[in-house]
């Protein structure tokens, strides 16, 4: 039995771990694999997960948006922009994987390893995105809410009654009293796909370096950045 036999013969157990069970079986198989796998193994397979990972992102923001514009109604654009991001962000997916418990599951090149640290989660972000795209394809946009909902309305819930902080402005803050300096982010790498890319950002203040983050977007970078900076600064705690 050659590896992508024993995924497939998997498929039972993943679609008991997810609560979704295909109608065609080899969309929930492409979801898992990644695309260093295909580059090491042309010979089984030539297509990887990364377009049902674009679809998959589109799904589940339109789903996360629905459902903030219902039950916030009072609730200002911005603000429901700021939420929706935070619930889709690289982070929250990798968080939704892991109590899915998949990850092991996913198809990977000898060369691909599964560490701690940005290639890990932004493979693990991705594989979810990929998984509700692949959902959408077998059962459509109602499957997929229902797939999401029945799965993660806790941690949904959680998120949106946590507050986070506006790092950015805290270190903004920071810098402008001890410095007279606005914090200067630098792009460090880019790396992905266009649709789906991670952002390395470095963040100076008096132009020494004190804090790196990343994320999908830059925004979100540069927010993982300041908060980097502000817990090397060591005030204000505020987690």
């Amino acid at each position: 039995m050659n590896i992508l036999d024993k995924v497939r013969s998997q498929i039972p157990e993943i679609e008991a771990k997810i609560g979704y069970v295909f109608n065609d079986k080899s969309l929930l198989a492409l979801s898992l694999v990644h695309r260093s796998f295909v580059n090491e193994n042309r010979n089984l397979i030539n297509e990887h997960n990364e377009r049902l990972e674009f679809l998959g992102d589109s799904v589940l923001g339109l789903i996360i948006s629905e459902y903030l514009y219902k039950y916030l109604p009072e609730t200002p654009e911005g603000e429901l922009s700021y939420l929706r991001s935070r619930l889709v962000e690289a982070s929250s997916c990798v968080g939704y994987v892991q109590q899915l418990d998949i990850e092991s599951h996913i198809l990977l090149g000898k060369g691909e390893q599964m560490n701690d640290g940005r290639g890990r989660d932004s493979i693990l972000a991705d594989l979810f995105e990929a998984v509700i795209g692949a959902i959408f394809l077998d059962g459509g946009m109602e499957a997929s809410r229902r797939f999401l909902f029945q799965n993660f309305s806790s941690q949904i819930n959680g998120i949106m009654q946590q507050p986070d902080h506006n790092w950015k402005a805290l270190l903004q803050d920071y810098s402008q009293k001890n410095f007279q300096l606005a914090p200067r982010y630098i792009v460090i790498e880019e790396t992905g796909p266009d649709h789906s890319k991670t952002f390395d950002i470095s963040v100076q203040v008096n132009k020494e370096e004190i804090g790196r983050g990343q994320g999908s977007s830059k925004k979100e970078a540069q927010q993982a950045a300041a908060k980097d900076a502000m817990k090397q600064i060591g005030i204000p705690n505020q987690e």
